[in-house]
């Protein structure tokens, strides 16, 4: 039987980490979009104003999957909540308890912080909607993400001077 455990994330983890997040991206089909390298992660997560926060799923030593998060707000509920910026497993490892035991995670950290909900976007073709949905989450059909990226975020800055 394998020992696993999941657990904050340590500054030893982050090289692990950013192969990992290039494994989802490529999983995502959008490898040449990833650009994070350890030391942008390293500040992110323990820079001198960390914004990001992370756990990681270890099954025997070694770190097999994260989930990596950021804090957002409710102006409606007027208390903070979790995004989920991502969550991955290795391939070999879905459907051992890890994913599901990564969201439990924070859901306590949502729980015993009084956040009010946890929150992540997923790619319609991506086979663990089915997974979520079994967990108890909606998918929030009538919202739709807007992003501005590269050229459109650079021209948007540009019009206030």
């Amino acid at each position: 039987m394998a020992d696993s455990r999941i657990r904050r994330v340590q500054e030893s983890d982050v090289d692990t980490l950013v192969q990992l997040v290039r494994d989802l991206a490529t999983y995502e089909k959008a490898p040449a979009e990833c650009r994070l390298t350890s030391e942008k992660l390293h500040a992110a997560l323990f820079g001198e104003a960390p914004a990001v926060f992370g756990h990681v799923a270890e099954q025997d030593g070694d770190i097999v999957g994260f989930a990596l998060w950021f804090l957002n707000f409710s102006t409606w509920r007027g208390v903070h909540g979790i995004y989920l910026e991502d969550l991955y497993v290795r391939p070999e490892l879905r459907g051992s308890g890890l994913g599901k035991a990564l969201l439990a995670t924070l859901a306590k950290e949502c729980v015993d912080h009084g956040y009010a909900r946890l929150e992540w976007s997923v790619l319609d073709w991506n086979p663990a909607t089915g997974f979520y949905k079994a967990l108890g989450a909606t998918a929030m059909d009538e919202w739709t993400v807007y992003r501005l990226t590269d050229t459109a975020l650079d021209r948007l800055a540009r019009t206030i001077g």
